[in-house]
């Protein structure tokens, strides 16, 4: 993922004359270098979200094979989107053998132990998925910085990076993406994505704007799961 976040024109929108520029609004540069953290957050997520991808093979009555692409396209479909349109290629998760590793092996341990991967609390996971949704979707705007996209266009790259994986999931399925008629999922992914951006773009430190914008989507996702809250629909 991102391997640092600037706040100075050199990091973000300098080779773009309509981007916004964050030292126009904070005259003093903030750095900090956050690439083994943002690689252990993102094998962690990796991890959670291929048990996901995994176990919805398996209720899928797929095969072996079956599972395996489903883990690796549901832990890392998003951000290999993202790369691609942020221009990142090759791909970090193609890049480095240890996300297709991490996926797999998660594959493996739902195959093998499925029994007991089922066991787990259905609050449990929620909050699981939860954290993993929170902290793709920041890591996901933080990359789109690092590579000078606008501000508004990193947002929606931190919500792809979040939901991507679960879409293509569901796609392969042939079923209507869950992030597209049920719960506040995409919407808490962009929101946490957008309270890091905006507070970057005030000149706020980007370790406290990312811990700020997991926890936003995090307690966002948890809460609208628990109040079962979801998005207007048009009434029939």
């Amino acid at each position: 993922m991102a391997a640092v976040i600037r706040s100075n024109a050199s990091a973000v929108g300098s080779s773009d004359p309509g981007g916004c520029h964050f030292s126009d609004l904070s005259k003093k540069p903030v750095r900090y270098d956050s690439a083994q953290l943002l690689l252990v957050v993102d094998l962690i997520g990796t991890f959670v979200f291929a048990v996901e991808g995994a176990t919805a093979a398996i209720e899928g009555d797929l095969d072996l094979l079956g599972l395996m692409v489903l883990a690796f396209a549901t832990a890392l479909a998003g951000g290999i989107i993202r790369d691609l349109l942020i221009g990142a290629i090759p791909p970090g998760a193609i890049r480095d053998w240890r996300y297709a590793a991490v996926a797999f092996l998660a594959a493996a341990v739902v195959f093998l132990w499925h029994r007991y991967v089922s066991q787990v609390p259905q609050s449990f996971i929620v909050v699981v998925d939860a954290a993993g949704l929170a902290l793709f979707s920041v890591a996901g705007a933080a990359k789109a910085l690092d590579y000078g996209i606008h501000p508004f266009l990193a947002v929606l790259m931190g919500g792809i990076t979040g939901v991507g994986g679960g879409t293509v999931r569901d796609l392969l399925l042939a079923r209507v993406p869950t992030v597209l008629r049920s719960d506040i999922y995409a919407v808490a992914a962009l929101a946490g994505a957008a309270v890091m951006v905006v507070g970057l773009s005030w000149g706020l430190s980007p370790t406290l704007m990312t811990v700020a914008g997991a926890v936003v989507c995090f307690v966002l996702r948890v809460v609208a799961v628990w109040r079962h809250w979801n998005l207007p629909r048009v009434l029939h």
